[in-house]
């Protein structure tokens, strides 16, 4: 049998509940915004039009502000200009402007949970750097709407927020131990605690409605081969996490890394060919997405 329960997020087997538990106690925190709720709701309203939906959206100006610049960026690369919200949501599609919304959204509410076990500066810059390479792979392997993989990737270690905030002195201990080691961190908190970021992240987007698909991924980015069938999203964030760690600015620990034991399962599930494929190039290509795209989620606007 797999080492996981099923293909639904919920973690290796004895992992899930504890951490469901875990997103429980701190909901107060991460529950997803007011604004968040109602747009779920809209996104399954056949009867919804664009400008329904507009209509919610613009009545934070400060999120609206956010979101057309990110629809009018390199991010999108669209080749006329887009003025209103209702507009986007035309060209961009419901279910995708609501994941961007939510993506913009956990940035602006995780950046308030105090976190002062890590530089949070390099925490994010790991975050988007996965969020944008996934993305870039996603378009690779023709994914259908390569966006929800750069929301999963930009959410894929969310989860350690929540683990720092809760319990600060034994994430403490683990990251003196895992000694900026990733992979190395991941099987601690397993040891320690008997689940992991990783699970932690998966129930945070099951508590935001996310797609099941987003949540495998996020679930098992450090390990996809624990998945009876590795999914094409899990294989996707889990590449852009190792190769983000292994750029210099997007690296979890603020150096380059080694590789990582799941790299096999997600190459295979992938079709990529690993002995043939420029990892530096596509790394570049985050890089040329990533300063416009920091500064347009981590903004204090």
């Amino acid at each position: 049998m797999s080492r996981a329960e099923n293909n639904t997020g919920k973690g290796p087997a004895g992992a899930s509940e504890p951490a469901r538990q875990w997103v429980r106690s701190v909901s107060s925190l991460v529950s997803p915004p007011d604004i968040c709720v109602r747009l779920l709701e809209l996104t399954e309203d056949l009867d919804a039009s664009a400008a329904d939906i507009g209509g919610v959206i613009t009545q934070d100006p400060s999120l609206t502000a956010r979101l057309l610049r990110m629809v009018n960026s390199s991010f999108y690369s669209f080749p006329s200009r887009i003025d209103t919200v209702s507009r986007a949501v035309a060209v961009v599609g419901i279910r995708e402007l609501y994941r961007l919304v939510l993506a913009v959204s956990a940035v602006q509410m995780f950046s308030r949970i105090p976190a002062g076990l890590v530089n949070m500066d390099t925490f994010w810059r790991h975050s988007i750097y996965t969020g944008l390479i996934a993305r870039s792979l996603a378009r690779r392997v023709r994914v259908l709407h390569p966006e929800r993989l750069f929301v999963a990737g930009l959410l894929h270690d969310i989860g350690s927020l929540v683990l720092y905030h809760k319990a600060p002195e034994q994430a403490r201990e683990m990251l003196v131990q895992a000694d900026g080691d990733e992979e190395r961190l991941h099987g601690l908190e397993r040891e320690i605690l008997g689940f992991t970021h990783a699970d932690i992240g998966g129930h945070l987007l099951e508590l935001w409605q996310l797609p099941a698909a987003l949540r495998t991924a996020v679930t098992f980015h450090h390990d996809p081969g624990a998945l009876e069938e590795v999914t094409l999203e899990a294989a996707l964030v889990h590449l852009g996490d190792v190769f983000a760690n292994h750029s210099e600015i997007g690296a979890f620990c603020e150096e380059p890394a080694a590789g990582s034991s799941g790299a096999e399962a997600a190459w295979r599930a992938t079709g990529l060919d690993a002995t043939d494929f420029d990892m530096d190039e596509v790394i570049g290509e985050a890089g040329l997405q990533f300063t416009e795209t920091a500064a347009l989620l981590c903004a204090k606007v």
